[in-house]
């Protein structure tokens, strides 16, 4: 067969096997086999991944540590005879997966802890950023400003100006800094030009502050200025203690008797002498013993090759031992840069929507397949908790030997275009970017395509011609570049093979689209009818005007608008959707989603008085999950229509919250009545499983029987309960029905007094109190509580809480921390 006829023909094949796969999605019947004709195992965790991170454990470091610290606090208040420096640079290296980040983070978490015993320790600040291979000096600056301030760098388009700003944070403050993994080479003055310029506005701290790097080369730590004596090698771990690490990460919490456990100490004990002294190895190779513990697979491990030779190998054996599709949705990682963080629901809905996620049991939701992928991949440490963002929300790493692996396994079905450098540079010299852009090849094969920065030239003269491409991912368009209809337009007619496509796909505040200030789609989008995935996250300054002929995409699964206040979205015919993301007032525009019955996010939903908007297009969504925000309940007008919502049935929902102000141009709130409003909370009953409930701007004669009545069905487990602007002048509701809530907050209420019962709240820890001005006195409290908050009260009633001997303060004397705040 000539390659022409070849060629057409598997382009055939293909095209039968998509249309097979979109038949099958229509009928939704499970997949039974996988790509080889074999049945598939679901993954399932051993050890679930963490909601938050534990405290890191470390074996074998303490001396390397006491020396560092030894370091930090010599000649504290001497100023660097290095031209006057107000700061010591101190430098780790050694090769990949040796320990070096893990020591920095066991010495900073000591300095941490003694801030805090302290209360006031040796440095002011301790911030720790992670730098990596590609990097930009805007970049690193921005992220050591919001280590500095704990809260986002405002947009700045001038080098200069951010270099002043963070200048101005850090003066006069002792500081402590890591600079977590620099890369180097000797022969690039460009890098040794950026690494010293990201020290420039470190000039500004007090005598005494420090900078930890660490580093694979030496190179790097002279580069930044640590002189001889202070750059420490990572040391070997003594055979015994690595064999202790192993152990650890193999066998700690295993429910094991101890013959066993010798036994298996001793199998151990040849497996360590295979894995190169290498604590990265250790974790991985021993979070996979720790799945099977028994002494066949670990005498099969021992006696094996595999692990002989070099990391890579280790590594690589590991690997093969994952489930099928969590190899897949591995490697897929690869296309992201090194040390992205990476949010475990992020990546759960791109593999769906990629199409990794293979299921045999009917009724089985994807995302919970694909949470076991992630909860396989995070146990056996392919994939490491990273810290928690500024919002709290906890990431995930890639460990760069491990990346390295994802590249070798994905082979070139993963691409991405670290296209950063010429944006920023330009942008420093005030110049609009241009000029030459990026220049490599693209594998015409690729699968997976990541952009760092937008770019129409790479876009129209290489993507476009990518026949093949599943994902695009453009993660930032910055500064002054504008996207273009035309160019999106060209992406729609050219790339009709496309699953995923977003753009954007950003958490940084300066991937944002900006320009222009109305984006509209154009009625091409129909082209992209395997779409699974579209993300547009915008800026508020930018309205997205969605085509109609996007309902008529109906395998979608995700839809995401980010920040943009005027999109209108009507669900119509998008059965198919299972999450939709956007911004409060984009929610106000959601409309006729009752036959959206597979929507399990939609964070907001508003009432209107229009058709498509009533509270009962609700009643059927019960796979909703995580948040759901109700506003515009004055528009609801009585109890029958409020159980229309059908709340009780959506077994998922762990945070609800329900307001009567929807602040909207549609509506007026004052004709809702305070019985009307009494019956509608009445019948918005919780689901049993709720954790949280919020409830906002209620003005009802009385509060209803599943929040003060003896439990009825209501969200018996509920955790955390906040009352926000509640204006009835009258005291707080008798909560009998909440026996498990643990934190109570009431904001800007008009209550006189606090519930009645609280005493009988046995597992009540917090209570917070803000601007409830008319509260003069506090009922007996349970001896449970562990944190009591009083902000802009009543003054006389705030004193009173402070001054011994009062009948308010023996209230509180009991409760360990106690905050105040006045106006």
């Amino acid at each position: 067969m000539s390659k022409k006829n070849l060629k057409a023909s598997l382009e055939k094949i293909e095209e039968i096997i998509n249309s097979a796969f979109e038949f099958l999605e229509r009928l939704n019947l499970p997949i039974l086999i996988d790509d080889n004709g074999i049945q598939p195992v679901p993954a399932i965790s051993a050890v679930s991944a963490t909601t938050s991170i534990p405290p890191q454990v470390v074996i074998g470091r303490d001396k390397d540590c006491a020396k560092i610290i030894a370091m930090f606090h010599e000649n504290k208040d001497v100023v660097n005879t290095n031209n006057d420096l107000c700061y010591t640079v101190i430098g780790i290296h050694g090769i990949g997966g040796s320990g070096k980040s893990t020591l920095a983070q066991l010495v900073c978490d000591r300095e941490k802890k003694n801030k805090q015993e302290k209360r006031n320790g040796h440095f002011e600040l301790i911030m720790w950023v992670h730098v990596s291979q590609s990097f930009t000096v805007s970049a690193i600056l921005e992220e050591i400003f919001e280590a500095a301030t704990r809260s986002s760098c405002p947009q700045l388009n001038n080098l200069n100006t951010l270099h002043d700003k963070l200048a101005d944070v850090l003066y006069g403050k002792r500081f402590l800094l890591v600079l977590d993994d620099i890369w180097y080479n000797s022969e690039d003055d460009r890098k040794r030009e950026e690494l010293q310029r990201i020290l420039s506005p470190l000039k500004a701290g007090r005598a005494g502050s420090k900078i930890l790097v660490t580093s694979r080369t030496k190179g790097a730590l002279s580069v930044l200025g640590a002189a001889e004596p202070r750059c420490i090698p990572i040391s070997d771990l003594d055979g015994n203690v690595f064999l202790d690490l192993l152990m650890h990460y193999a066998l700690e919490g295993t429910n094991i008797d101890d013959c066993t456990r010798r036994r298996l100490k001793a199998i151990g004990t040849d497996i360590a002498k295979k894995l190169n002294a290498s604590p990265l190895v250790a974790r991985i190779v021993g979070g996979r013993l720790g799945r099977r513990p028994n002494a066949e697979f670990w005498s099969s491990v021992k006696k094996g090759k595999l692990l002989d030779g070099t990391i890579s190998a280790a590594l690589l054996w590991n690997y093969h031992h994952l489930d099928q599709q969590a190899r897949r949705c591995f490697a897929y990682c690869s296309i992201f840069p090194r040390r992205h963080r990476l949010y475990r629901d992020e990546l759960v809905n791109l593999w769906v929507a990629e199409g990794f996620v293979r299921s045999t049991n009917e009724g089985e939701e994807m995302e919970d397949v694909a949470q076991g992928y992630f909860d396989e991949l995070a146990s056996t440490s392919f994939v490491q908790p990273g810290g928690m963002d500024y919002s709290d929300k906890e990431y995930y790493v890639v460990h760069d030997l491990l990346h390295d692996l994802a590249e070798k396994v994905s082979g070139s079905d993963c691409f991405r275009i670290e296209n950063g450098s010429r944006w920023i540079i330009d942008l420093w010299r005030g110049k609009n970017p241009g000029g030459e852009g990026w220049k490599g090849d693209i594998p015409q094969d690729v699968r997976y395509l990541f952009v760092q920065n937008y770019d129409e030239d790479l876009i129209i003269e290489k993507i476009l011609l990518l026949k093949n491409l599943r994902t695009l991912i453009i993660y930032a368009v910055r500064g002054f570049v504008q996207v273009k209809e035309e160019v999106i337009d060209s992406i729609f007619k050219k790339l009709p093979k496309l699953r995923v496509l977003a753009i954007a796909l950003s958490r940084e505040r300066h991937a944002l689209v900006n320009k222009p200030d109305v984006l509209s789609l154009p009625e091409s989008i129909i082209q992209l009818r395997h779409l699974r995935y579209l993300a547009f996250r915008t800026s508020t300054r930018c309205r997205v005007i969605l085509p109609s002929t996007l309902t008529k995409l109906f395998r979608i699964h995700l839809l995401d608008f980010g920040q943009c206040e005027k999109t209108e979205f009507v669900g119509g015919d998008l059965i198919n959707l299972r999450h939709l993301f956007s911004c409060p007032k984009v929610n106000r525009s959601i409309s006729n989603i009752s036959r959206l019955t597979s929507l399990q996010t939609v964070p907001f939903f508003t009432v209107r008085k229009e058709h498509g908007y009533e509270i009962s297009q609700l009643r059927d969504l019960n796979k909703l999950h995580g948040k759901l925000c109700i506003n515009g309940l004055e528009n609801v007008k009585s109890k029958a229509e409020a159980l229309e919502a059908n709340l009780a049935a959506k077994e998922q929902l762990t945070i609800l919250m329900l307001d009567w102000e929807s602040n909207s141009e549609w509506d007026d709130a004052t004709d809702c009545n305070p019985e009307v409003q009494a019956e509608v909370l009445e019948g918005l009953c919780p689901p049993v499983g709720l954790q949280t409930l919020e409830i906002c701007h209620y003005n009802g004669s009385w509060y209803p029987n599943w929040m003060v009545g003896k439990q009825n069905g209501g969200p018996w487990y509920l955790k955390e309960l906040w009352f926000d602007g509640c204006s009835q002048l009258r005291s707080a509701p008798v909560l009998e029905a909440f026996v498990h809530l643990g934190s109570l907050r009431a904001w800007n209420c008009s209550w006189d007094a606090l519930p009645g019962n609280m005493e009988h709240l046995a597992s009540l820890k917090k209570l917070e109190i803000y601007k409830c001005l008319n509260i003069l006195s506090l009922p007996a409290l349970p001896q449970s509580l562990e944190e009591f908050k009083l902000v802009e009260c009543n003054g006389e009633f705030m004193e009173s809480c402070q001054k011994v001997g009062h009948p308010n303060w023996k209230k509180i004397e009991h409760i360990p921390m106690k905050r105040w705040r006045f106006v």
